[in-house]
Parts: C-alpha cells; sequence; structure tokens
C-alpha cells in the first residue's frame, strides 16, 4: 500500500466524529464522508504504521442508511460529518458512542451501563436548530467578499448563503452585510498579511422572542461607516442589536474582549421553558428490553409546563445553540436532581447561569461557578431578571474556587454556609476536556447525595465518572441528548448518587 494507491473498501464502523472506519491488509483506514454499510473506491491519503487515511472516490454500493443530503455543499464544509447518514441512524450511532465510551474508557460493565441508559432523545426537526452562527469573512476566488464556513481541518471558506442548521433568516442578513462592505470599501481580514477590518459575522436569534443580533468581530479600534450599517440592518424585521467586537490580535479566537453595541440594545432575550420528561412508562413502551434501548431513540415531543426562565444572551455569552434540545436536556438534569425546594446545590461551569437558574426554582440554595467574568455579571442580570434571589454566582476556575471555598469553611471563615460545604447536589457542566481532578476530588470531600453530570464529550465524561465511581459514586442513570444533528457530536446528561465512604469501583 503506498499513498494515492485506489482500492474498495467496506466501511463496518465509525469514529468519533463520524469518520468511516474500513479495514484492508491487515491496516485501518478512516475515512471522511463514508458511513457504516458503504463499499466504496477509496484513495489512500496518508500512511502510518499499522492505520491511515483516505477520501472517498466513489460509492460503489451505498450503505442502507446513506440518504441524500439536503445540502450540496456537505462535503466540502466543516460541519455536517454526518448528513448523508439517515437521521435515525445518526441517532443510533450517537448512543452508541456515548456506550462505547462508558464501557471502554470508563471500565463500566456494559450489562450494568445497558440497564441504566434511556434511549437517546432526539429532535423532530433535525434542520434550522442553530440560535447562533460564527461566519468568516473573506474574499472568494472571483475576487468577490465572501461569508461561509471552514473546509474541514483548513481556514479555507467554503462560501455559504443560506446553512440549513441555522434560522433561514441569516441569509438576508449577511447578503446586506456584503454589499455594505462591497459599496462602503470595507475589506475582509486577511490571515496572512493581518489587514482588512471584517474578520467574522456572528449573529444570534431567539426562537421565543424572535429577536435578532448582528456583532461584527473587526481588526479596528473602530468600525467604519456605521451608520450605514445601521441603515442596513435595522429595517430588519426582529433586530435588537447590532454591536461591534474589537479582536486585532493573530490568533485563532474569534471573539476579542471588547464589545461595543452601535443600535439598539447589548443583548437579546429568550426563554428557556421547562418541560415535562417522559416517565418510565413511556420509555417501556418504546423499548421493552432494556438491552436493546441502543437501537432505540425517542423523538416525540416534551410535556409543555407553564414554567420558564429569561435570559439576557449578549455576543460573548455561553448560550445552548439549540434551544428546543436545551429545554429537554435541563428539564431532563432537573429531574435528576430531584429536588424539593430543601436542597443546596452548587452549580459548576455555569456560564450565564442557564441551568443554575432552573435549578433555582426547585431549590433552596443554588452557587454558581463560572470562570468568564462577563458571563457571572450575566447570570447575576439573569436572576434579577427573573426575581430570583436564591442564587449566588462566583467568578473563577471550578478548579480553585470550589476547594478554596471548602477550605475555607473548614477553618470556620465567615460567611461559608454548612449546608454549602456539604450540599445536597452538584451540578457540573464541564467543558471538552471535561473536569479537572481537583475538582472531582472536592466534589467528593463534599459529599453530595447526588451528582448530575452533563457533558458535550462523553469521552472525558467516562473517565470523571471512573473517579468518582471509584470514591463513593455510584451511576444511577445515562440520558444522551443529540443537540447536533448531523455532526458527530451528542450531549450527555448522568446521574450518581452517593453510596458510602468507602471505595468502589466501576
Amino acid at each position: 500500500m503506498n499513498k494515492n494507491d485506489l482500492f474498495t473498501l467496506e466501511i463496518t464502523d465509525m469514529g468519533t466524529d463520524g469518520e468511516g472506519i474500513g479495514h484492508y491488509e491487515g491496516l485501518t483506514f478512516f475515512v471522511k464522508d463514508a458511513i457504516i454499510g458503504d463499499v466504496i473506491g477509496a484513495r489512500c491519503t496518508k500512511l502510518k504504521k499499522n492505520y491511515g487515511y483516505a477520501r472517498v472516490e466513489e460509492v460503489l454500493i451505498p450503505s442502507p442508511h446513506r440518504v441524500k443530503p439536503k445540502c450540496a455543499l456537505h462535503r466540502r464544509c466543516g460541519g455536517c460529518q454526518i448528513q448523508a447518514m439517515s437521521y435515525e441512524r445518526q441517532l443510533k450511532f450517537k448512543n452508541q458512542k456515548v456506550f462505547q465510551n462508558l464501557v471502554r474508557l470508563g471500565g463500566f460493565n456494559e450489562d450494568t451501563v445497558r440497564s441504566l441508559m434511556l434511549p437517546i432523545i432526539g429532535m423532530e426537526e433535525p434542520y434550522r436548530y442553530r440560535n447562533k452562527a460564527q461566519f468568516p469573512v473573506g474574499y472568494g476566488k472571483d475576487g468577490e467578499i465572501v461569508t461561509g464556513f471552514y473546509a474541514s481541518r483548513t481556514h479555507t471558506i467554503i462560501p455559504v448563503e443560506d446553512c440549513l442548521l441555522g434560522v433561514s433568516d441569516n441569509e438576508e442578513i449577511l447578503f446586506r452585510i456584503k454589499n455594505w462592505m462591497r459599496l462602503c470599501e470595507i475589506e475582509p481580514y486577511d490571515e496572512e498579511t493581518g489587514r482588512g477590518v471584517v474578520r467574522h459575522i456572528l449573529l444570534r436569534y431567539g426562537f421565543t422572542t424572535k429577536e435578532i443580533m448582528v456583532c461584527l468581530i473587526i481588526n479596528a479600534q473602530k468600525l467604519p461607516h456605521r451608520e450605514e450599517l445601521i441603515d442596513v440592518l435595522s429595517g430588519i424585521s426582529g433586530m435588537t442589536s447590532i454591536s461591534y467586537n474589537i479582536n486585532r490580535e493573530k490568533t485563532n479566537r474569534i471573539l476579542g474582549d471588547e464589545t461595543v453595541c452601535i443600535w439598539g440594545q447589548p443583548y437579546i432575550t429568550d426563554y428557556i421553558h421547562l418541560k415535562k420528561i417522559p416517565s418510565e412508562e413511556d420509555y417501556n413502551r418504546i423499548c421493552d428490553d432494556a438491552a436493546e434501548v441502543q437501537n432505540q431513540s425517542y423523538c416525540a415531543p416534551f410535556a409543555e409546563t407553564d414554567e420558564a426562565i429569561a435570559y439576557h444572551i449578549s455576543p460573548q455569552s455561553f448560550y445552548q445553540v439549540n434551544p428546543v434540545q436545551t429545554e429537554k436536556l435541563y428539564s431532563t438534569a432537573l429531574e435528576f436532581a430531584g429536588l424539593t425546594g430543601k436542597e443546596s446545590v452548587w452549580d459548576l461551569y455555569c456560564g450565564i447561569g442557564t441551568i443554575s437558574l432552573f435549578l433555582s426554582q426547585k431549590a433552596k440554595q443554588v452557587y454558581g461557578v463560572e470562570i468568564v467574568p462577563q458571563a457571572i455579571e450575566d447570570a447575576k442580570m439573569n436572576a434579577k431578571l427573573n426575581g430570583i434571589e436564591n442564587a449566588q454566582f462566583f467568578v473563577g476556575k471550578a478548579e480553585e474556587v470550589l476547594p478554596s471555598f471548602y477550605a475555607a469553611g473548614n477553618r470556620g471563615s465567615e460567611g461559608k454556609k454548612s449546608e454549602m460545604l456539604h450540599p445536597d447536589v452538584i451540578v457540573v457542566d464541564p467543558p471538552r476536556k471535561g473536569c479537572d481532578e481537583k475538582c472531582l476530588q472536592t466534589m467528593v470531600e463534599m459529599k453530595p447525595k447526588r451528582i448530575v453530570y452533563v457533558s458535550c464529550d462523553s469521552a472525558t465524561l467516562a473517565r470523571d465518572l471512573k473517579y468518582l465511581c471509584g470514591n463513593g459514586y455510584e451511576l444511577k442513570k445515562v440520558q444522551a441528548v443529540d443537540q447536533f444533528a448531523h455532526t458527530g457530536h451528542v450531549e450527555s446528561c448522568v446521574l450518581l448518587t452517593r453510596v458510602s465512604n468507602r471505595k468502589i469501583h466501576p
């Protein structure tokens, strides 16, 4: 086997990011855009000692799960890795991904995990679900200004006029901004030279309120021709906030530290509604045999309730991009927390207080921790917006704030409430890298009755659960939630309960 060799490959498995996996002459090959069940003509692109990479030259025998993607750019764009796979099969792949990580990386028993996994919560409509989009701006091959998304593993912009995962309003907004740039002779940013003005266009949309935010990320101290931009955008129905963000660094980070609102409000408002999650009987009707739960999905709508939390969302706020599924995810986390109104709760990595404020409706006291100062300011503002007085927020790293609080409390420092030293519930929703071990250690020392772990990466989730279940906790429920249709990503919500002071193992 040599680079550029053409060979026939059967795809028998899928990788964690949705790439097809096949085996040929003792080598494992990873193939983007191939799905399980395909037989393809593959061309080798890179070789290592025991594995290699290939691209699809031709689909010789299509998988029974292969469908025609709605987006003609799905192969070139780096956003939708598995759009060519039927949505039903996507859900099975994602649930199996969580299952396999818990078994392989977490060391949990297969039968135990099967018995604890609920059917994955899928979407009723797996398109037009994103309330946020970030479009890089540049020049196309014809010299025209383009917006779109980066091709996979590159910074080459694939022009996209209307991404089918985002709201349809985005297309008109992008058209108007590009036209404004042409008429006002405003150049897009060039990564090579560091010249040009407009780097990215950030768009946010409130699914409940229909409010729209536009923020231009610029390589300048001030936005030129701002009045003309306001004239272009302010007449769009739902337009609520127009701002620019300053980022003059040579960096892959999109947003800089300073944002200036030039029209309307510096935020939009949206709501997350509490949902009544399906009962155990509902799940049993879907899947009578727990061993088959990995093959099932739950796409029926959750029951509505009258309870909702309002959130002010600024350009730099972390806010889940799929509000419909977020309501189901957070309602599941709230259900797992088992709150009655008497509990003390820590919410680690709390962002703008999305989960904290949800929990505060059912808890006695909630403490939230987040490293981003602006997010904590937003959290405090959101608590005030909703008239919530039993939620308090701290700025800092969870792995530093929680141990510091616990140590100070044990020294008898004033203001450290005893119930918060040994809370009833700890909820964590960390970034992809998972929890710091010091944070996990302090959680164990605080001895909460229940830990609810919300995760966007089931690999780091499995690693952290292994630690927690080796130090006095027991895995009770696992719920996968599809927040990102047509991508390889999946959210999980897990319940652990404290069983004893002695160490136990998966």
